[in-house]
């Protein structure tokens, strides 16, 4: 599917957060099953055999590691995920830092599909010095990719709206937007949670099917 003649990528999976607002661990919380970890990765496995994937988690949590195939996963603990979202931002790309660019991937984008994913790295490799990132109105959103040339600046983001603000700032040039209709809808709060399992539960009609099908 994706040559390995074509450019490198890292794709990180910011999976570190201790998710306040949904009051348990997003990556191990369930949809139908299974682990928004566990789909997220499931949505990434067309692209295993060309790009690292590496999965950004709390130090001590074994359990993210159940189950995963380490030939196709990295798992790199953040011992500093107090200090937010930018934490986890640049230890992903520190362990990328030879590659040619870095996906960043939030893990509750609890139906995200392959081809979204193929969409967003398809327009990286047509203009590689650019950010490419999924269309939120007219801003920028995870998940994007960072290109090489601006991971030394990118390491000096905090908080987290750290890699927000970075990108905001960029010049419009620099930035390319890409429709990913299958990540609009991520899990922040329970209530979020038990929409996602509604919608999966849901009759396969209309976009629905396109979100839900496997």
């Amino acid at each position: 599917m994706i040559g390995r003649t074509l450019p490198a990528l890292t794709i990180v999976i910011l999976a570190a957060g201790y998710s306040t607002r949904l009051g348990r661990p997003k990556a191990l919380a369930r949809v139908h099953g299974s682990t928004l970890l566990a789909r997220t990765l499931r949505s990434l496995h067309p692209f295993a055999a060309s790009s690292r994937i590496i999965v950004v988690f709390p130090a001590g949590a074994h359990r993210y590691r159940v189950g995963r195939d380490a030939r196709m996963v990295r798992f790199v603990a953040n011992r500093h995920r107090a200090r937010g979202l930018s934490s986890s931002v640049r230890l992903g790309i520190t362990h990328a830092r030879y590659a040619a660019g870095v996906l960043l991937l939030p893990v509750d984008l609890v139906h995200l599909r392959p081809r979204d994913i193929a969409r967003l790295i398809a327009r990286w490799r047509s203009g590689r010095r650019r950010v490419v990132a999924r269309r939120r109105g007219l801003q920028a959103a995870t998940p994007l990719i960072l290109p090489r040339t601006l991971y030394a600046r990118a390491l000096g983001v905090s908080g987290d709206q750290g890699l927000r603000e970075f990108v905001r700032h960029l010049p419009a040039d620099m930035i390319s937007l890409v429709d990913m209709p299958s990540a609009e809808d991520d899990v922040d709060t329970a209530g979020d949670l038990e929409a996602a399992r509604r919608r999966w539960h849901a009759p396969r009609s209309g976009i629905q099917t396109v979100c839900t099908s496997r």
